[in-house]
């Protein structure tokens, strides 16, 4: 708010103390309803959007949020994602949908027509998103077409290669082993052939 109220009264009520009073709380109360009328604009849109209106988006849409394992900003692209998820449906489409929510280029969509199957590959390490991401392949695919999922890993991995033996030491001879009175044999410990 620019002006206080007591600017926009006439000079003759500016001594009085019951209006001097009434003017601070007047400032106050505006300052509220004009930080609430921002608020209700912000939550007009979804990426600005307060926590109940988010959660007032999401009954909407039926979806159950679990606040504990997923973040505002997810919630948003979900509801962002459900909203956009309109037909007609291209491949082109798909790949937008794909990029939004798992990062450009971490996700491709590719058709076999021959089979009429829709193979989606992804780098997701977010359980999260696999479901919203297999949520949104399901709305969008034919009922033709048959979905696989494939998962990409990008990082590398090492193999390292070990040989261990163990000694196995007899405690008997052929035909003196009496059952579960000596063991067998007995292990010794490991030795690192290579």
């Amino acid at each position: 708010m620019t002006k206080p109220v007591s600017s926009y009264w006439p000079e003759l009520y500016a001594d009085i103390k019951e209006f001097i009073k009434l003017a601070a709380t007047e400032d106050v109360e505006l300052a509220l309803l004009e930080q609430a009328q921002l608020q209700q604009l912000d939550d007009g849109f979804v990426m600005t959007a307060s926590l109940p209106a988010i959660k007032r988006r999401e009954r909407m849409l039926g979806i159950q949020a679990d606040p504990n394992a997923e973040s505002i900003d997810f919630r948003r692209r979900r509801i962002v994602n459900r909203y956009s998820t309109k037909p007609p449906f291209t491949m082109r489409y798909l790949q937008e949908r794909l990029d939004y929510l798992v990062g450009r280029g971490r996700g491709i969509a590719a058709v076999d027509v021959q089979s009429f199957i829709l193979t989606v590959t992804a780098a997701i390490d977010d359980a999260n998103i696999f479901k919203e991401v297999e949520r949104t392949v399901s709305a969008i695919k034919p009922a033709n077409i048959v979905y696989r999922q494939q998962t990409a890993i990008r990082d590398g991995f090492v193999l390292e290669e070990r040989i261990v033996g163990v000694p196995l030491v007899r405690n008997t001879r052929l035909g003196s082993w009496e059952l579960g009175v000596t063991p067998f044999t007995d292990r010794e410990a490991e030795v690192i052939v290579k």
